[in-house]
């Protein structure tokens, strides 16, 4: 059974905007990509020009592990996405693929669990992390 998170009042003050595991591990790589693209950019032009072909060997050779990197972080992406529960989120009727106790809809945002204690709490990315989780249940249940 699919339930969806109160997002609570909390949410409102964040100026970002909360997204999908998936997406979120997916910018990562894109992001990594992008590092990998400036650190080689950089060597060529520091390095290059001023003749010291050990720092510019150290930047190519920085760039190309950042690559190899973020290729290694979509293979694994890529791999836990097939093993992801797709579930048809309640607020846009469209499948979405959750990793966790909870994770947003990729599309419209809206918190979902498939855990039934978590359905109406206020929603966290911590309630994924087991030490993190237990201890916001303790606090739940205190109040």
């Amino acid at each position: 059974m699919l339930a969806v998170i109160n997002q609570g009042d909390d949410y409102l003050k964040f100026a970002k905007k909360p997204t999908s595991k998936i997406n979120r591990i997916r910018t990562w790589a894109l992001a990594l990509i992008f590092i990998a693209m400036i650190v080689m950019y950089l060597g060529v032009v520091l390095f290059y020009y001023t003749k010291s072909q050990l720092l510019f060997s150290l930047f190519l050779l920085l760039g190309t592990l950042a690559f190899i990197l973020s290729f290694v972080v979509y293979f694994w992406i890529g791999m836990l996405s097939t093993r992801a529960v797709t579930v048809l989120c309640p607020n846009c009727n469209q499948y979405t693929k959750m990793l966790g106790r909870a994770d947003i809809c990729a599309r419209c945002n809206e918190p979902l669990t498939l855990d039934p204690t978590l359905a109406g709490k206020t929603f966290d990315q911590d309630y994924n992390n087991k030490r993190k989780s237990k201890k916001l249940e303790q606090e739940s249940e205190a109040e």
